[in-house]
């Protein structure tokens, strides 16, 4: 993995794969539990906002020092106290945006969790395509605690849990292992703390497999349709699926199919000149 200068700052460190597929995202603020504060959470949004841009199929989203995320900056949000609804709405834009963009992005998108996945923390996991998290991964979402709803958490944890469970976690605040997230679907992939890199690297090398376009608009198709019923979803998959088999990627894919063949993915129609 080669470093992205650009992308990286003091609190998060980017680094890309040779051939520009993945990018891997570090929060890098391990003695505050890798806590979500401007630095980082402009440089994810950054960082989503390259992946766009180019060929990149993955962006993986973890943390340093064996601690995924423990949350927002507490300490940035008391910096609020006493002046007004318009500082603490404008504090907590960020989140909205980067939860936003997570799931807007052409690539998709992994949460490698490791140690703490807490309150702001789950709702970035959440938000994320697949979640792989270690045996010793510990979730919840403690806000509550200091009279906070998880408010915005809540948003990507209820589209992927059971909705009771989620309740529960969301009001009392309790820590859950990867055993019970797991149980109630909110991750993807459970490993051994031990194989956790091998783990991670092999799921990433079956992710990055598929073509750039139709990660792109597969992602885009799936969220879009569960917001609609049976019949309009069945009406706009359709018109998806006609798109993507017109497209360059799939004439490639069914002649490599045809000639046993590995296709040549010409990648996002935006990036051919």
């Amino acid at each position: 993995m080669e470093p992205v200068t650009d992308l990286s700052n003091e609190d998060l460190t980017v680094s890309e794969s040779e051939d520009g597929l993945v990018l891997r995202a570090t929060i890098d603020r391990p003695e505050e539990r890798n806590a979500l504060n401007q630095n980082v959470i402009g440089g994810l949004l950054d960082t989503f906002e390259r992946a766009d841009e180019g060929e990149t199929r993955v962006v993986v989203v973890r943390g340093a020092g064996g601690t995924f995320c423990a949350g927002g900056d507490i300490k940035s949000m008391a910096g609020a106290i006493g002046q007004g609804s318009q500082a603490y709405r404008e504090g907590f834009a960020g989140m909205k945006d980067l939860i936003e963009t997570a799931v807007d992005t052409a690539a998709l998108t992994v949460a490698a969790v490791e140690g703490y996945c807490l309150a702001g923390g789950m709702g970035l996991a959440g938000a994320c395509d697949v979640v792989v998290a270690s045996e010793e991964a510990t979730f919840g979402t403690p806000e509550v605690d200091i009279g906070i709803f998880p408010a915005q958490a809540l948003v990507p944890i209820m589209r992927t849990v059971n909705e009771k469970q989620a309740l529960k976690l969301l009001f009392t605040g309790e820590h859950i292992d990867a055993e019970k997230a797991h149980e109630i679907g909110f991750t993807t992939d459970i490993v051994p703390a031990d194989e956790f890199e091998d783990e991670l690297d092999g799921i990433v090398d079956d992710l990055v497999t598929p073509s750039a376009f139709m990660i792109e608009m597969g992602k885009e198709a799936f969220y879009n349709q569960r917001e609609m019923n049976f019949s309009e979803s069945l009406d706009y998959m359709r018109e998806m699926v006609t798109l993507l088999a017109m497209s360059d990627d799939a004439e490639a894919g069914f002649n490599a199919y045809l000639t046993d063949s590995q296709p040549d993915w010409k990648g996002r129609p935006d990036d051919e000149e």
